[in-house]
Parts: C-alpha cells; sequence; structure tokens
C-alpha cells in the first residue's frame, strides 16, 4: 500500500510542531478538567464530565492528526534552481500578469497549509499544479474549477 506524503514548507512544519505542543498542553488540562468533574460525584448526569470527555476525544484525534502529518511529512527545498534559473516550487510566492495586465501574487503551498483568502494555494491545485516547475518568463494556462481557461505570465518568483 502506497503512503502519499505530505508536502510542507519549513514554515507550515514549524506551525504544525507547535500545534503539537499546545495540543500537548492542552492534554493536561483537560486531564484536570475531567479530575474536578469526576467530584461532582455520579457520571451519567455529570454535563461537565460528558464534556471535558468530548474535549478529550477531539483533542486526542487532533494530536494523532497532527503527528501523522509530522511524521509522514515532506518539507520542501527552499530553492529550485534548473537550468534555466529559479523554478516554481512549494515554498515560493509567484507574482503573475495577467493578459489584461493586472497583476497576483500566489505562495504555493502544500495541501494542508492552503488559505485562498490569503492567496495561499495548493501545489495539488490547477493553478499550483500549472505554476510548478516554470521560471519566470514563462507563459502558464490552467482551468479553473469552473471551466474557465485562464494565461498568465510568471513575472517574478520569491521565497
Amino acid at each position: 500500500m502506497a503512503t502519499n506524503n505530505t508536502i510542507l514548507t519549513p514554515e507550515g512544519y514549524a506551525k504544525l510542531e507547535q500545534e503539537l505542543r499546545d495540543l500537548e498542553q492542552q492534554k493536561l488540562d483537560i486531564a484536570d478538567q475531567l479530575r474536578v468533574a469526576r467530584e461532582f460525584g455520579d457520571l451519567s448526569e455529570n454535563a461537565e464530565y460528558d464534556a471535558a470527555r468530548e474535549a478529550q476525544a477531539q483533542n486526542e484525534a487532533r494530536i494523532n492528526e497532527v503527528r501523522h502529518i509530522l511524521n509522514t511529512a515532506q518539507v520542501a527545498d527552499n530553492e529550485v534552481v534548473g537550468e534555466r534559473g529559479t523554478m516554481v516550487s512549494v515554498g515560493s510566492t509567484v507574482e503573475l500578469v495577467g493578459a489584461d495586465g493586472k497583476s497576483v501574487k500566489f505562495t504555493i503551498v502544500g495541501t494542508t497549509e492552503t488559505n485562498s483568502l490569503a492567496h495561499r494555494i495548493s501545489n495539488e491545485s490547477p493553478a499550483g499544479a500549472a505554476l510548478v516547475g516554470h521560471v519566470v518568463g514563462d507563459q502558464i494556462a490552467f482551468s479553473t474549477p469552473s471551466g474557465k481557461q485562464r494565461t498568465f505570465t510568471i513575472k517574478a518568483i520569491t521565497r
């Protein structure tokens, strides 16, 4: 059975490590909540106990998820340089110019770090997949999820 590694930027990896530390601390806090809730008596009708158990289950699930991501993650190289110059890769911020002359910037990230409001797009998205491996001056084309064809020229690549 093949496993797909999650691609993360170095910043994304560090964020997940911090989240894991925070979750481990929450685990201790939840254990204290459970201890206090048990002191209230009858557990069958104890809302505080039920809430603490639910929080414990959610926290444990997220701890397991973050640990799995960190254990299987592939951290993206800081810079990929090919024969024609710096290439777009995970972690690159790319400035594109459309046919109308308007420019837009995107940062290419792994799927777990996407945030469209912050212009952080996945390397697996149509735009991200079209950009990866290209250099400044290349023209790229892709179809949006709605089926619209988009064409851009790469103006700049930064890290």
